[in-house]
């Protein structure tokens, strides 16, 4: 409906693509994508599946424009800026931990993981572009940032953000994802130290680093 005052230009049909988005990732995110249907998506959203129809074509259109926008959103999030070069290598590593295990606490955050793993085989193109644009952008933020520190005496770089990175993935999907903390529940803290002693400290006892 066009806005009955000139001065005021009508900013519906900018708004709603938006407020689709915001409607169908509350429906997607808590139905998964199988109990997702246009008609819970236009009611969540407020608008009618027509509209949804003429911006996203339909379900498979509107999931994958979901999940760009979660992708782009996390990254921004995570991995939204270069490291500090001229930060130690200890106090950089535990305010990246920080940031990727506190995720741990957004509910909104561990059902869209679980979300990507479920529907990862129906949409392979998605599942790579988190890949690629969060996982390897993070590999590849950390890597830089070893290379900048040659002190630190890694043979490998790339191995060893992926093994910090890798690591705090893991116990994510183990702890909350997989429900492991009701089984075997391991604090924060006690990973991070372990995580940045094998890094930093843990190099000269490798039998690599004593020939």
């Amino acid at each position: 409906m066009l806005s009955s005052d000139p001065q005021k230009p009508d900013l519906e049909p900018v708004c709603k693509p938006e407020k689709i988005l915001e409607g169908a990732m509350q429906v997607f995110l808590q139905h998964g994508y199988k109990g997702t249907s246009m008609d819970r998506v236009a009611a969540q959203a407020g608008v009618s599946k027509h509209t949804i129809y003429n911006h996203f074509q339909g379900k498979d259109g509107l999931f994958v424009a979901l999940i760009e926008r979660l992708v782009i959103r996390h990254f921004q999030m995570e991995f939204g800026c270069e490291l500090p070069i001229a930060d130690p290598p200890e106090a950089v590593l535990r305010r990246m931990a920080e940031i990727l295990l506190g995720r741990m606490d957004d509910p909104e955050y561990i059902a869209f993981i679980r979300l990507m793993i479920a529907e990862s085989g129906r949409f392979p193109d998605l599942a790579q572009l988190y890949m690629r644009e969060v996982i390897c952008k993070g590999d590849e933020v950390l890597t830089t940032y070893f290379k900048a520190h040659p002190e630190l005496e890694l043979p490998d770089p790339l191995i060893a953000a992926q093994i910090f990175c890798g690591s705090l993935v893991s116990h994510i999907l183990r702890q909350e994802v997989l429900h492991g903390k009701e089984l075997v529940s391991i604090a924060r803290g006690r990973l991070v130290d372990g995580l940045i002693q094998i890094l930093l400290t843990g190099r000269d006892r490798s039998p690599i680093a004593k020939e």
